[in-house]
């Protein structure tokens, strides 16, 4: 389905951007992939993702911290593989303290990534969207963009002001032949939230399979994670023809949290 597009993927080299590249990749595009990492393994990474599909994979380390950097990624791409088609803005951290200790530094990083470079790439790739008359931006804000939880200031902040971008660029694009929505995952069981559920179970001496449970339970009424290729499969719907009128939108997918 999505064969002669381009799509670049912040921070896919694990986790749920890695998820997400894999299904775009699976429908036929063409990836740059962006992250931190072990070099040899980001390189066997890129070599094991296009000889899997079949696709073009590009790698790019930018730190989008950076502006000049976050721009610089589109700019790459588009001399690498010829254009932008899908842009999925998946990149971001967390830091967590109350606001009245919140590190003023932790704070401008958490914008930084998670909302400023969101920005920056849109406004870099959306030129060569409209001149092609088609575009998709796809933006993974998070549950934490349409509720809030106590000591995440910077991060509910951040993922809020991506729901407000989103809308905002989808006015401004009505009329192109692009569209720009927002995915908002809840708990996604990725290796890093393997983690956080093996140093609960060690530290309160449960399995891990309770440790998941008293995880979720708190949040997520399914008391089952989504998967990064539950959300893989949501973006490379909204990049379908099936899609073409759904913009502007924020997606749950959170197992019934912000239904509560």
């Amino acid at each position: 389905m999505l064969k002669n597009k381009v799509a670049v993927v912040t921070g896919s080299t694990s986790g749920i951007g890695l998820g997400l590249a894999r299904q775009l990749a699976a429908a036929g595009a063409d990836l740059m992939i962006n992250g931190f990492g072990d070099a040899a393994e980001i390189e066997a990474l890129r070599q094991e993702l296009a000889s899997t599909y079949g696709v073009r994979v590009a790698y790019n380390e930018a730190d989008l911290s950076i502006a000049a950097k976050a721009t610089g990624l589109i700019e790459s791409t588009l001399r690498e593989l010829g254009s932008v088609d899908i842009l999925v803005n998946n990149a971001g951290i967390q830091y967590v303290s109350p606001v009245h200790e919140f590190p003023l530094e932790r704070w401008d990083a958490v914008i930084a990534i998670n909302l400023t470079a969101v920005f920056l790439t849109t406004r870099a790739a959306l030129p060569g969207m409209k001149e092609r008359g088609w575009g998709r931006i796809i933006n993974i804000a998070s549950v934490h963009g349409l509720v809030a939880s106590a000591d995440k200031a910077a991060y509910v902040a951040s993922k809020h002001g991506v729901v407000g971008l989103t809308k905002t660029v989808a006015l401004e694009t009505a009329t192109s032949g692009i569209t720009c929505n927002a995915i908002c995952p809840g708990w996604v069981l990725t290796p890093l939230v393997q983690k956080q559920i093996d140093a609960l179970a060690a530290k309160e001496n449960i399995s891990t399979d309770e440790a998941k449970t008293k995880l979720l339970s708190e949040k997520q009424p399914s008391l089952q994670f989504a998967s990064p290729e539950q959300l893989g499969g949501l973006a490379v719907f909204l990049c379908s023809d099936a899609a073409a009128q759904m913009t502007g939108i924020s997606l749950p997918v959170d197992g019934g949290w912000v239904a509560r």
